[in-house]
């Protein structure tokens, strides 16, 4: 009888090797040794000033790594790779100001692409935003922004999201919110970091938690 050929498990998303960052010729953090897999949240903790934003940004492509490596679906990470699987949420809104909020996520999407099967519309009403599609980003405040920030992370069609404080300016509507839109898009086998230095809520799936402190890390399941 012959014997069954095992099919080989896919890479994960997102792969971290010896990465390394130092600022004023003093590190910050590393090495760092981590992976993300397709429908996995790994929580990113660690008190301010330890690096998880500069983390976030290196993987991003924002910022360049003293060392180490960043592997894409098991390939070398190019600017190609990242932006075609990485979508950044960071603490700044991504928005011009006298662009309507309709037309910033048109002009968002024109650049990065644009889920299949999702729209405008369906975008606004699930972050809580109908009617104000017409407003100019500079009317909106804060929450509303980072409203309008998760509709484009909601049309993006990148399998893994980058989030740096999503609850941060955010009620309690706002963080259920966010935690939907994580459990919808792992639902969708996508993957998230999410950053917090304790002081908001955590995503209500099973995650992984990476602990930062400075120029060290601990990992736990």
């Amino acid at each position: 009888m012959p014997f069954a050929v095992p099919h080989p498990s896919p890479p994960p998303l997102l792969a971290v090797r010896d990465l390394s960052f130092s600022r004023d010729e003093e590190r910050l953090f590393g090495p760092l040794d981590f992976e993300v897999e397709a429908g996995e949240a790994l929580l990113v903790r660690g008190d301010n000033g330890v690096g998880k934003t500069t983390l976030l940004r290196i993987l991003a492509g924002l910022l360049r790594a003293d060392e180490g490596r960043l592997e894409v679906d098991g390939r070398i990470a190019d600017r190609e790779s990242r932006a075609r699987a990485i979508a950044y949420l960071g603490h700044l809104p991504a928005f011009k100001a006298d662009l309507s909020s309709l037309e910033n996520l048109e002009f968002l999407c024109a650049l990065h692409g644009r889920r299949e099967g999702r729209d405008f519309d369906a975008a606004m009403s699930t972050v809580g935003l109908a009617g104000y599609e017409d407003a100019p980003a500079r009317t909106l405040s804060a929450g509303q922004k980072k409203r309008l920030s998760l509709a484009r992370m909601w049309l993006s069609p990148a399998p893994l999201w980058l989030l740096d404080e999503p609850y941060a300016n955010l009620d309690l509507g706002g963080i259920d919110l966010v935690n939907r839109l994580i459990v919808g898009h792992l639902d969708d086998s996508g993957a998230t970091l999410v950053t917090t230095h304790g002081a908001y809520a955590a995503p209500p799936v099973k995650t992984r938690e990476l602990v930062m402190q400075r120029a060290r890390w601990e990992a736990a399941a």
